[in-house]
């Protein structure tokens, strides 16, 4: 029996968070990526297959530790979206679990006035 990396196990987790949420025009998809060295986040309508908001560390000039970038983006977003009257969307956490940055985001745009 073959022992699963963090990745395998990561992209599992995902496939089966996708399987279960799926964004509308009304309430679009949250989806959180984060690499190594930055975090993008996109809302995401998958009726149409269109992004219809996206922000990233590279766009925003905020510095400090990430989760403070984060949490700065999940509030840049929730504006960004309030402006185009989205006011619901749905969390896609990407296969990460709840906790750090992930968290950080989501905590961000409920500040921001996104419901989640």
């Amino acid at each position: 029996m073959r022992i699963k990396s963090k990745l395998e196990k990561r992209k599992r987790r995902h496939k089966r968070v996708r399987a279960m949420i799926n964004g509308t025009s009304d309430r679009p998809r949250l989806s959180v990526f984060a690499s190594n060295r930055h975090l993008f986040l996109q809302l995401v309508d998958d009726e149409t297959g269109q992004t219809l908001i996206s922000v990233s560390d590279f766009n925003e000039k905020h510095r400090g530790p990430k989760k403070e970038i984060a949490a700065f983006l999940g509030e840049t977003l929730a504006k960004k979206a309030k402006e185009k009257n989205i006011m619901s969307v749905v969390f896609d956490r990407g296969g990460r679990k709840y906790h750090g940055i992930v968290k950080e985001v989501a905590e961000g745009a409920r500040k921001g006035g996104l419901k989640i």
